[in-house]
């Protein structure tokens, strides 16, 4: 089938200016790019209105829907955004490689994430294995990280101590076959258990596999709030001793002690790239987090998984402890600081008893309750098995307009997709770049933001063929009129579509087609190539 889109102001994801042309689609690939009129015939003809532009598809540099592409292939939230490609696999916890007492742990670790599904076919266990399952259909691409905390679980188990030699080369195998299956790189998640028990030693072996491979390490760091100057100093430094390309992901500096300070925070980035180093960040367009409500726990207190934690709750002296460390000591889980409880907000839950907890803070539910905050925080966690998500309103507006701006920015949601009010990042980040930032505060200007949601990514993820619009590209494409484009979804009404956003092509195929879902499958995983 060829498709055509004609008239369109074609800016190119490299960040070159604007300019009218019309593209010829045939086959999956981006045939041709004309001066409009010179190409009239095709199977279907689509009329760019006055001023539209067609873009490269917006690249999700970090995106939970491991399971939602699965589960939901339509993937309407994302793909309604324009967004063509998604990198899973995320903050160190993922479903492959995976052994069945592994595949049981992470199922339920990390249920706020990506839900527990009952009635999906986890048969599963490696890498290549699982990116086949996403080429039986699914409506955007997707590339994948090896996690590290999955990799930790399967060589040392979820107890809270050093690695061995021996279950380090382990760990360092598992990963070299995930990323000789085609998985981009490797995430980690440190302040999430059992990720957060690796050493910098533990983390610099894995990380030569990564260099070794050519892929980038994604790490999530062991804080954004106190101490995150030193955490991203880590990571900087590993990429100093291993060569490895790093990917800080969702890079910010949240909570109280660190506003103002993204400054300090780039100059460390800038002085890493001056060392020859590759480094790259991604950000969502937002102020609040988003995570689960476990994740506020003190590390050792998730030691040995969920069964060992929920008993630890019943134990009246581990209780007190815990809640020595969320209230008066800072506890790592929380980024090192103490766990301000009117800054939490319930979001979503997996046990519909607790459906009416949605929407309010931690403060809130203590107060109809007639109890402490932490007490609430405990019976939520056993009442609703860890599953429960959170909004955590602790960002910086001043911070996130920094850290965007600066030249190896890109695009990531970090959009959960499960529960009754998720993050509206979820529905609406991408056009919230591209309205909001781009139209409406002039940060950034139009080439310029859509080389930060599609040049740049693709050239992080080695897609030599996608993120840009040229001849022999795939068509991967978004159309969109950039007066009107904006974001709709809101705190008390996340799943609302954007507007604006009137094409998107994936793979040649149109998956949204004036604004309405076609349920058309064209995408795939994206398996790196070495």
């Amino acid at each position: 089938m060829t498709l055509l889109i004609r008239g369109a102001d074609v800016v190119d994801g490299t960040g070159s200016p604007r300019v009218r042309r019309d593209v010829l689609v045939d086959g999956g690939i981006i045939a041709a790019i004309t001066e409009p009129g010179v190409t009239t015939v095709a199977d279907r003809i689509i009329e760019a209105e006055a001023g539209h532009v067609l873009a490269p598809g917006f690249i999700d540099m970090h995106a939970h829907s491991d399971l939602r592409l699965l589960t939901d292939p339509g993937h309407f939230p994302k793909i309604s955004q324009g967004v063509t490609t998604e990198v899973i696999g995320q903050d160190g916890i993922a479903y492959a490689p995976i052994d069945d007492a592994t595949l049981d742990v992470v199922r339920r670790q990390i249920a706020g994430w990506n839900g527990n599904p009952s009635d999906l076919d986890f048969s599963w266990r490696s890498v290549a294995e699982y990116l086949t399952r996403l080429d039986q259909g699914i409506t955007p691409n997707a590339a994948y990280l090896v996690p590290q905390g999955t990799l930790r679980y399967l060589a040392v188990g979820g107890d809270q101590r050093p690695a061995t030699p021996r279950e380090i080369s382990h760990m360092q195998e598992l990963l070299a076959q995930g990323l000789s299956e085609g998985a981009v790189g490797m995430s980690s998640g440190l302040t999430y258990t059992p990720g957060m028990y690796a050493d910098t030693s533990e983390l610099r072996a894995l990380c030569e596999v990564v260099a070794d491979f050519g892929g980038f390490y994604a790490p999530h760091t062991r804080s954004y709030g106190a101490g995150a100057l030193e955490a991203y100093q880590e990571m900087l430094d590993l990429a100093r001793a291993t060569g490895c390309a790093l990917h800080l992901t969702h890079a910010t500096m949240n909570f109280g002690v660190n506003r103002g300070r993204a400054g300090e925070f780039l100059d460390k980035v800038d002085s890493a790239i001056a060392d020859g180093c590759d480094v790259t960040l991604d950000t969502y367009p937002y102020l609040p987090g988003a995570t689960t409500l476990s994740a506020l726990l003190p590390s050792w207190a998730m030691s040995g998984g969920p069964d060992q934690a929920l008993a630890r709750f019943g134990d009246p002296e581990m209780r007190a402890r815990i809640t020595e460390d969320v209230n008066v000591n800072g506890s790592d889980g929380c980024h090192g600081v103490t766990v301000e409880w009117e800054t939490i907000q319930i979001s979503g839950v997996a046990n519909s008893e607790l459906d009416s907890l949605v929407g309010k803070t931690m403060v809130d539910i203590a107060a109809e309750r007639g109890e402490s905050p932490v007490d609430s925080f405990f019976d939520i966690l056993v009442r609703d098995q860890l599953a429960t998500t959170i909004l955590q309103h602790v960002g910086h507006e001043e911070n996130v307009r920094a850290i965007m701006a600066h030249p190896r920015h890109m695009g990531g949601s970090d959009a959960i997709l499960v529960g009754e009010r998720p993050h509206p990042r979820a529905w609406g980040t991408f056009p919230r770049y591209l309205g909001h930032y781009v139209r409406e505060e002039k940060l950034l200007d139009l080439e310029d933001c859509v080389n930060h949601l599609t040049g740049r990514p693709a050239e992080r993820l080695g897609l030599t063929d996608r993120g840009t619009i040229a001849v022999g590209n795939a068509a991967d494409l978004v159309l969109f009129d950039p007066d009107t484009v904006r974001d709709t979804a809101t705190f008390e009404q996340p799943k609302q579509q954007a507007v604006g956003i009137g094409h998107v092509i994936v793979n040649g195929r149109l998956a949204i087609d004036d604004g309405q879902p076609t349920g058309i499958l064209a995408g795939h995983s994206l398996r790196a190539q070495r």
